[in-house]
Protein backbone atom coordinates (compact mmCIF):
# COMPACT_ATOMS: atom_id res chain seq x y z
CA UNK A 1 0.00 0.00 0.00
CA UNK A 2 1.18 3.24 -0.92
CA UNK A 3 0.87 6.12 2.11
CA UNK A 4 2.61 9.03 0.30
CA UNK A 5 1.47 11.74 -1.09
CA UNK A 6 -0.36 12.56 -4.68
CA UNK A 7 0.40 16.10 -4.87
CA UNK A 8 4.30 15.51 -4.81
CA UNK A 9 7.30 17.07 -3.30
CA UNK A 10 5.40 20.60 -1.73
CA UNK A 11 8.68 22.22 -1.57
CA UNK A 12 9.31 22.00 -5.23
CA UNK A 13 6.02 22.38 -6.76
CA UNK A 14 5.40 25.89 -4.52
CA UNK A 15 8.74 27.51 -6.55
CA UNK A 16 7.08 27.11 -9.94
CA UNK A 17 9.25 24.90 -12.61
CA UNK A 18 11.04 26.86 -15.43
CA UNK A 19 12.84 23.81 -16.33
CA UNK A 20 12.83 19.90 -16.82
CA UNK A 21 16.08 17.81 -17.90
CA UNK A 22 17.76 14.76 -16.81
CA UNK A 23 20.77 14.44 -14.15
CA UNK A 24 24.14 12.49 -15.32
CA UNK A 25 22.74 9.08 -13.15
CA UNK A 26 18.88 9.24 -14.54
CA UNK A 27 16.44 10.96 -12.60
CA UNK A 28 14.24 13.77 -13.97
CA UNK A 29 15.23 17.86 -12.62
CA UNK A 30 12.83 20.84 -11.93
CA UNK A 31 14.70 24.04 -11.89
CA UNK A 32 13.23 26.28 -9.63
CA UNK A 33 12.91 30.61 -10.56
CA UNK A 34 16.37 31.18 -8.64
CA UNK A 35 17.96 28.53 -10.58
CA UNK A 36 18.29 25.86 -8.67
CA UNK A 37 17.91 21.99 -9.38
CA UNK A 38 15.71 19.83 -7.47
CA UNK A 39 15.56 15.99 -8.26
CA UNK A 40 11.85 14.72 -9.54
CA UNK A 41 10.59 11.32 -7.02
CA UNK A 42 7.03 11.41 -8.29
CA UNK A 43 6.87 7.91 -9.90
CA UNK A 44 10.03 6.39 -8.47
CA UNK A 45 11.10 3.23 -7.65
CA UNK A 46 13.52 2.90 -4.49
CA UNK A 47 15.20 -0.57 -3.98
CA UNK A 48 17.94 -1.71 -1.14
CA UNK A 49 20.77 -4.04 -1.25
CA UNK A 50 22.12 -6.69 0.76
CA UNK A 51 25.55 -6.06 -0.32
CA UNK A 52 25.55 -2.07 0.08
CA UNK A 53 24.14 0.99 2.01
CA UNK A 54 23.41 2.22 -2.15
CA UNK A 55 19.64 3.23 -2.72
CA UNK A 56 18.77 3.19 -5.51
CA UNK A 57 16.37 5.54 -7.32
CA UNK A 58 14.54 4.31 -11.10
CA UNK A 59 12.01 6.56 -12.43
CA UNK A 60 9.48 4.32 -13.94
CA UNK A 61 7.36 7.12 -15.12
CA UNK A 62 7.47 5.36 -18.40
CA UNK A 63 7.83 1.57 -17.97
CA UNK A 64 9.44 1.43 -21.34
CA UNK A 65 12.71 3.84 -20.84
CA UNK A 66 13.46 3.27 -16.93
CA UNK A 67 16.51 5.39 -15.78
CA UNK A 68 18.17 4.59 -12.16
CA UNK A 69 20.25 7.11 -10.30
CA UNK A 70 22.23 5.74 -6.87
CA UNK A 71 22.70 7.94 -3.71
CA UNK A 72 25.36 5.97 -0.95
CA UNK A 73 25.09 5.93 2.72
CA UNK A 74 27.48 4.32 5.01
CA UNK A 75 26.04 0.78 5.52
CA UNK A 76 27.07 -1.86 3.84
CA UNK A 77 23.90 -4.01 4.37
CA UNK A 78 19.89 -2.31 3.95
CA UNK A 79 16.79 -4.19 3.57
CA UNK A 80 13.34 -2.37 4.50
CA UNK A 81 12.95 1.37 2.62
CA UNK A 82 10.38 3.99 2.79
CA UNK A 83 10.26 6.64 1.15
CA UNK A 84 7.95 10.13 2.71
CA UNK A 85 7.51 12.61 -0.18
CA UNK A 86 5.96 14.98 2.06
CA UNK A 87 9.00 15.25 3.67
CA UNK A 88 11.01 14.85 1.18
CA UNK A 89 13.04 11.92 3.18
CA UNK A 90 13.65 8.43 2.26
CA UNK A 91 13.88 6.11 5.30
CA UNK A 92 15.83 2.88 5.16
CA UNK A 93 17.08 -0.05 7.64
CA UNK A 94 20.86 -0.86 7.85
CA UNK A 95 21.43 -4.16 8.73
CA UNK A 96 25.01 -3.59 9.19
CA UNK A 97 24.16 -1.28 11.91
CA UNK A 98 20.88 -2.81 13.40
CA UNK A 99 18.74 0.65 12.97
CA UNK A 100 16.78 2.83 10.87
CA UNK A 101 18.26 5.57 9.46
CA UNK A 102 16.06 8.25 7.72
CA UNK A 103 17.86 10.63 4.93
CA UNK A 104 16.31 14.21 4.39
CA UNK A 105 16.07 16.54 1.67
CA UNK A 106 16.58 13.77 -0.69
CA UNK A 107 15.18 15.90 -4.10
CA UNK A 108 17.98 18.57 -2.97
CA UNK A 109 21.09 16.51 -3.04
CA UNK A 110 23.00 15.29 -6.31
CA UNK A 111 22.74 11.33 -7.13
CA UNK A 112 25.58 10.04 -6.83
CA UNK A 113 27.12 11.37 -3.39
CA UNK A 114 26.86 9.67 -0.26
CA UNK A 115 23.93 10.37 2.24
CA UNK A 116 24.50 11.18 5.69
CA UNK A 117 21.79 10.14 7.97
CA UNK A 118 19.77 12.96 9.78
CA UNK A 119 17.64 10.87 12.23
CA UNK A 120 19.05 7.08 13.45
CA UNK A 121 16.75 4.96 16.04
CA UNK A 122 18.87 2.68 18.42
CA UNK A 123 20.67 -0.01 17.37
CA UNK A 124 17.93 -2.69 18.85
CA UNK A 125 17.60 -4.92 15.81
CA UNK A 126 18.94 -8.23 14.78
CA UNK A 127 18.27 -9.58 11.49
CA UNK A 128 15.40 -6.52 10.32
CA UNK A 129 13.99 -7.72 6.42
CA UNK A 130 11.18 -5.20 6.40
CA UNK A 131 9.59 -1.80 7.10
CA UNK A 132 5.95 -1.28 7.13
CA UNK A 133 4.62 2.82 7.30
CA UNK A 134 1.41 3.99 8.73
CA UNK A 135 1.15 7.22 9.42
CA UNK A 136 3.60 7.61 12.62
CA UNK A 137 3.57 4.36 12.80
CA UNK A 138 6.82 2.65 11.86
CA UNK A 139 7.05 -1.63 12.13
CA UNK A 140 9.93 -3.73 11.43
CA UNK A 141 9.87 -7.42 10.70
CA UNK A 142 12.59 -9.22 12.57
CA UNK A 143 13.42 -12.51 11.93
CA UNK A 144 16.42 -13.40 13.84
CA UNK A 145 15.16 -16.40 16.00
CA UNK A 146 14.01 -15.06 19.48
CA UNK A 147 14.55 -17.73 22.31
CA UNK A 148 17.72 -19.95 20.16
CA UNK A 149 15.28 -22.88 20.11
CA UNK A 150 16.20 -23.73 16.32
CA UNK A 151 13.23 -26.36 16.72
CA UNK A 152 10.40 -23.80 17.17
CA UNK A 153 10.44 -20.80 14.82
CA UNK A 154 9.52 -17.51 16.43
CA UNK A 155 9.98 -13.94 14.87
CA UNK A 156 9.80 -10.04 16.29
CA UNK A 157 8.20 -7.10 15.32
CA UNK A 158 9.71 -3.73 16.22
CA UNK A 159 7.23 -1.42 16.84
CA UNK A 160 8.38 2.83 16.92
CA UNK A 161 7.02 5.68 16.95
CA UNK A 162 8.10 8.57 14.79
CA UNK A 163 7.70 12.00 16.74
CA UNK A 164 7.05 15.34 15.91
CA UNK A 165 10.58 16.32 16.56
CA UNK A 166 11.59 13.70 13.97
CA UNK A 167 12.67 11.47 16.49
CA UNK A 168 12.69 7.59 15.39
CA UNK A 169 11.38 5.69 18.76
CA UNK A 170 10.96 2.20 19.62
CA UNK A 171 7.81 1.94 21.17
CA UNK A 172 7.30 -1.97 22.22
CA UNK A 173 8.13 -5.55 20.47
CA UNK A 174 5.75 -7.80 19.84
CA UNK A 175 7.11 -11.59 19.49
CA UNK A 176 5.13 -14.41 17.21
CA UNK A 177 5.54 -17.76 17.12
CA UNK A 178 6.82 -17.76 13.24
CA UNK A 179 9.72 -16.27 11.52
CA UNK A 180 8.49 -12.95 9.75
CA UNK A 181 10.14 -11.58 6.38
CA UNK A 182 7.37 -9.50 4.50
CA UNK A 183 5.27 -6.91 6.11
CA UNK A 184 2.77 -4.63 4.53
CA UNK A 185 -0.05 -2.19 6.11
CA UNK A 186 -3.28 -2.18 4.12
CA UNK A 187 -5.14 0.56 6.38
CA UNK A 188 -4.79 -0.29 9.88
CA UNK A 189 -4.20 -4.42 9.19
CA UNK A 190 -0.89 -5.68 9.28
CA UNK A 191 -0.11 -8.66 6.90
CA UNK A 192 3.20 -10.31 7.57
CA UNK A 193 4.51 -13.64 5.85
CA UNK A 194 5.18 -16.58 7.67
CA UNK A 195 8.96 -17.28 6.74
CA UNK A 196 9.69 -20.74 5.50
CA UNK A 197 6.09 -21.21 4.82
CA UNK A 198 3.71 -20.41 2.49
CA UNK A 199 1.08 -18.83 5.15
CA UNK A 200 0.37 -15.44 5.16
CA UNK A 201 -0.74 -13.89 8.98
CA UNK A 202 -3.34 -10.90 9.37
CA UNK A 203 -3.21 -8.74 12.29
CA UNK A 204 -6.15 -6.25 12.71
CA UNK A 205 -5.90 -3.27 14.17
CA UNK A 206 -2.32 -3.92 14.51
CA UNK A 207 -0.68 -0.79 16.18
CA UNK A 208 -3.59 -0.03 18.25
CA UNK A 209 -4.24 -3.53 20.04
CA UNK A 210 -0.55 -4.49 20.37
CA UNK A 211 0.86 -1.47 22.53
CA UNK A 212 2.99 -3.49 25.34
CA UNK A 213 6.06 -6.19 24.95
CA UNK A 214 4.23 -9.22 24.68
CA UNK A 215 3.64 -12.57 22.55
CA UNK A 216 1.07 -12.28 20.34
CA UNK A 217 -1.21 -14.31 17.83
CA UNK A 218 -2.34 -13.47 14.51
CA UNK A 219 -5.88 -12.90 14.38
CA UNK A 220 -5.84 -15.05 11.32
CA UNK A 221 -3.19 -17.09 9.66
CA UNK A 222 -4.00 -18.90 6.16
CA UNK A 223 -1.80 -21.29 3.58
CA UNK A 224 -1.41 -19.96 -0.14
CA UNK A 225 -1.50 -23.07 -2.18
CA UNK A 226 0.80 -23.31 -4.85
CA UNK A 227 3.35 -21.31 -3.44
CA UNK A 228 6.75 -23.13 -1.89
CA UNK A 229 8.06 -20.52 0.64
CA UNK A 230 6.95 -16.68 0.35
CA UNK A 231 9.28 -13.47 1.35
CA UNK A 232 8.12 -10.46 -0.31
CA UNK A 233 4.45 -8.87 -0.83
CA UNK A 234 2.54 -5.52 -1.63
CA UNK A 235 -0.85 -4.71 -1.79
CA UNK A 236 -2.42 -1.28 -4.34
CA UNK A 237 -5.87 -1.30 -4.93
CA UNK A 238 -7.16 -4.13 -2.87
CA UNK A 239 -4.70 -6.61 -4.89
CA UNK A 240 -2.19 -8.46 -3.19
CA UNK A 241 1.33 -9.72 -4.50
CA UNK A 242 3.03 -12.97 -3.00
CA UNK A 243 5.96 -13.56 -4.06
CA UNK A 244 7.87 -17.13 -3.75
CA UNK A 245 11.16 -18.02 -3.62
CA UNK A 246 10.49 -21.86 -3.90
CA UNK A 247 14.31 -23.25 -2.95
CA UNK A 248 16.82 -20.84 -1.68
CA UNK A 249 19.59 -22.88 -3.12
CA UNK A 250 17.81 -22.44 -6.73
CA UNK A 251 18.17 -19.14 -8.70
CA UNK A 252 16.05 -20.00 -11.28
CA UNK A 253 12.54 -21.79 -9.55
CA UNK A 254 10.82 -18.48 -8.15
CA UNK A 255 7.73 -16.73 -8.51
CA UNK A 256 5.02 -14.45 -7.43
CA UNK A 257 1.13 -14.84 -7.01
CA UNK A 258 -1.39 -12.15 -7.84
CA UNK A 259 -4.46 -12.00 -5.65
CA UNK A 260 -7.28 -9.49 -6.72
CA UNK A 261 -9.89 -8.62 -4.15
CA UNK A 262 -7.89 -10.36 -1.47
CA UNK A 263 -9.78 -9.39 1.48
CA UNK A 264 -13.04 -11.17 0.27
CA UNK A 265 -11.07 -13.95 -0.87
CA UNK A 266 -9.43 -13.88 2.63
CA UNK A 267 -12.22 -13.40 4.81
CA UNK A 268 -13.94 -16.83 2.70
CA UNK A 269 -11.27 -18.67 4.38
CA UNK A 270 -11.23 -20.14 8.14
CA UNK A 271 -8.17 -19.77 10.28
CA UNK A 272 -5.77 -22.61 9.24
CA UNK A 273 -7.29 -23.40 6.01
CA UNK A 274 -5.74 -22.88 2.81
CA UNK A 275 -6.85 -20.42 -0.23
CA UNK A 276 -7.07 -22.62 -3.80
CA UNK A 277 -5.19 -21.29 -6.73
CA UNK A 278 -7.88 -22.25 -8.97
CA UNK A 279 -10.15 -18.94 -9.51
CA UNK A 280 -8.56 -17.07 -7.20
CA UNK A 281 -5.17 -16.75 -7.92
CA UNK A 282 -2.85 -16.08 -11.21
CA UNK A 283 1.23 -17.15 -10.80
CA UNK A 284 4.15 -15.70 -12.71
CA UNK A 285 6.55 -18.45 -13.03
CA UNK A 286 9.08 -19.97 -15.62
CA UNK A 287 12.64 -19.28 -17.21
CA UNK A 288 11.65 -16.75 -19.38
CA UNK A 289 10.72 -14.75 -15.95
CA UNK A 290 14.10 -14.57 -13.94
CA UNK A 291 12.69 -15.46 -11.02
CA UNK A 292 15.09 -17.46 -8.69
CA UNK A 293 14.34 -15.94 -5.21
CA UNK A 294 12.18 -12.53 -5.46
CA UNK A 295 11.99 -11.15 -2.09
CA UNK A 296 9.98 -8.25 -2.09
CA UNK A 297 7.53 -6.60 -4.32
CA UNK A 298 5.66 -3.78 -5.18
CA UNK A 299 2.74 -3.39 -7.49
CA UNK A 300 1.18 -0.09 -8.95
CA UNK A 301 -2.66 -0.91 -9.99
CA UNK A 302 -3.15 2.07 -12.03
CA UNK A 303 -0.64 0.85 -13.93
CA UNK A 304 -1.10 -2.49 -13.56
CA UNK A 305 2.75 -3.11 -13.39
CA UNK A 306 4.23 -5.54 -10.60
CA UNK A 307 7.85 -4.71 -9.80
CA UNK A 308 9.70 -7.25 -8.21
CA UNK A 309 13.38 -7.59 -6.26
CA UNK A 310 15.19 -11.05 -7.47
CA UNK A 311 18.02 -11.60 -5.13
CA UNK A 312 19.73 -14.97 -6.45
CA UNK A 313 19.64 -14.44 -10.20
CA UNK A 314 22.56 -12.72 -11.84
CA UNK A 315 23.85 -11.62 -8.23
CA UNK A 316 20.40 -9.43 -8.42
CA UNK A 317 17.73 -7.92 -10.31
CA UNK A 318 14.69 -5.07 -10.55
CA UNK A 319 12.10 -6.73 -12.51
CA UNK A 320 8.75 -5.08 -13.86
CA UNK A 321 5.89 -6.98 -14.96
CA UNK A 322 3.30 -5.42 -17.26
CA UNK A 323 -0.39 -7.16 -17.22
CA UNK A 324 0.90 -9.73 -15.13
CA UNK A 325 -2.59 -10.99 -14.72
CA UNK A 326 -1.98 -13.03 -17.79
CA UNK A 327 0.34 -15.19 -15.89
CA UNK A 328 2.41 -17.75 -17.04
CA UNK A 329 6.42 -17.37 -18.47
CA UNK A 330 6.36 -13.90 -18.61
CA UNK A 331 8.91 -12.02 -20.16
CA UNK A 332 9.97 -8.66 -17.76
CA UNK A 333 8.97 -5.43 -19.00
CA UNK A 334 12.21 -4.04 -17.07
CA UNK A 335 15.32 -5.82 -16.17
CA UNK A 336 18.27 -4.16 -14.45
CA UNK A 337 21.09 -5.98 -12.32
CA UNK A 338 21.24 -4.60 -8.93
CA UNK A 339 23.50 -6.52 -6.75
CA UNK A 340 22.30 -7.73 -3.64
CA UNK A 341 18.56 -6.51 -4.27
CA UNK A 342 16.27 -6.41 -1.26
CA UNK A 343 13.58 -4.26 -0.84
CA UNK A 344 11.52 -1.56 -2.96
CA UNK A 345 9.22 1.08 -2.08
CA UNK A 346 7.02 2.60 -5.03
CA UNK A 347 6.80 6.49 -4.49
CA UNK A 348 3.68 6.64 -7.32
Amino acid sequence: MKLTSKLGILLIASAGFIACETDDNGLSTTTDDDGSANLELDNSLFATSNTSGDITVYDVEDIASVTASTFGTAATDTEGIYYDSSDDEVIQISRSESQIQAFSDLSLNVAGITLSATVSSTASLSSPRDLAVNDNIYVVADNADVDGDDSTDDGRLFIYTRGDDGSITLRNTVTVNFAVWGIEFDGDTLIAVVDKTSDVAIFENFADSNTTDATVEATKRITIEGIVRTHGLAVDGGTLILTDVGSAMDDADGAFHIISDYASKFAGVANGETLAVVGNQVRVAGDATFLGNPVAAEYDAESNVVFIAERANGGGRILAFSNAQAGGNLTPSVNNELEGASSLYLNE
